[in-house]
């Protein structure tokens, strides 16, 4: 029986083909996702940190890493500080803990202002860029959607005035660092705490074409692959018209574990890159194993999101193990 032959590009395996982003160019598509792995201690990197991310240096791929508070009032999880008062874009609901300030003109300034130090501070440590977590309902997703942004001033309301608090921020951080160092990382189609909107695909197109306008380094999107409060969310080709209206790297992310669909992405021009969450945490060489076609270890999801510094988090095996 014949062997299904490799899809291609230009004679290569799709993934694994060199890619030129702005003033970096990568080896391959193969991106590292960020994900929060809660092993710091007070919100400070421990030396486990430096094994994680040393084991998955994927050879002049793109890796990202997990969201840092931009401040010591800007923690997004409740460990170890718990009786702090967390901000947001409107005043929030109750819950076991404070009840979130809609935050005032003044203090939107501030945490801009908080986010331009940490960029400039993130290059100053030797990292090559930022991107900005403008999804899953931290406080920038929270400015853009309409199910939790209930403002009245120019912060709130029409499209254009959610999204203002973003592109503010990104213009900062843009001024401070340069365009070409910035990416922003999208979650339209979500609804993860309580931040969903009602027109995803209106909200993804205008910033999409805001921030090709501002000439950031790429656009980092999650694609819908759940049921939000407004319905079931498409999958297949959902992304096309903020693809479209992007003129920069558009990188898709969102369950991807194998690389016949991320293959299928590149081949088909509905991405860049692709980034990997769960199959890069349970593989640290992917981008080896894709090039192989190898098996991949299955993730243990129970172990996602304790503070041991080696299970779950540095033991996965390498190929050659």
């Amino acid at each position: 029986m014949e062997k299904e032959k490799e899809p291609t590009l230009n004679g290569a395996i799709p993934l694994l083909t060199p890619y030129p982003m702005n003033i970096f160019h990568l080896s391959h598509r193969v991106v590292l996702a960020p994900m929060s792995r809660l092993r710091s201690y007070n919100f400070t990197p421990q030396t486990h940190a430096i094994l994680y991310y040393k084991q998955r240096t994927t050879n002049g791929g793109l890796m990202i890493s997990e969201a840092s508070g931009i401040s010591e009032t800007a923690q997004g999880t409740d460990k170890p500080i718990r009786k702090q008062q967390f901000i947001g874009g409107s005043k929030g609901a109750d819950s076991e803990y404070s009840t979130p300030h809609s935050l005032t003109i003044y203090e939107i300034s501030c945490v801009i202002n908080d986010f331009r130090i940490a960029a400039r501070n993130a290059i100053k440590a030797g990292f090559d860029g930022v991107e900005i977590h403008g999804a899953n309902g931290y406080i920038v997703d929270q400015f853009l959607k309409d199910q939790v942004n209930d403002r009245t001033d120019e912060y709130g309301g029409s499209i254009q005035n959610r999204c203002r608090f973003a592109l503010e921020l990104v213009q900062a951080i843009s001024d401070e660092i340069g365009p070409e160092r910035l990416g922003m990382r999208l979650s339209p189609f979500a609804d993860y705490n309580e931040s969903g909107d009602s027109d995803p695909h209106s909200l993804g197109v205008f910033m999409a074409e805001s921030l090709s306008q501002l000439g950031i380094a790429y656009c980092h999107v999650i694609e819908p692959r759940m049921v939000t409060q407004f319905g079931k969310a498409e999958t297949r080709n959902s992304l096309d018209s903020m693809r479209k209206a992007f003129k920069g790297t558009f990188i898709v992310a969102g369950g991807y574990y194998d690389r016949d669909e991320a293959n299928r992405v590149i081949e088909n021009d509905e991405a860049d890159l692709v980034a990997f969450g769960r199959a890069f945490l349970a593989n640290p060489d992917l981008p080896r194993r894709f090039r192989l076609n190898a098996p991949l270890n299955i993730y243990d999801r129970s172990t996602f999101y304790t503070d041991d510094p080696v299970v779950g988090y540095t033991d996965y095996p390498f190929l050659e193990d």
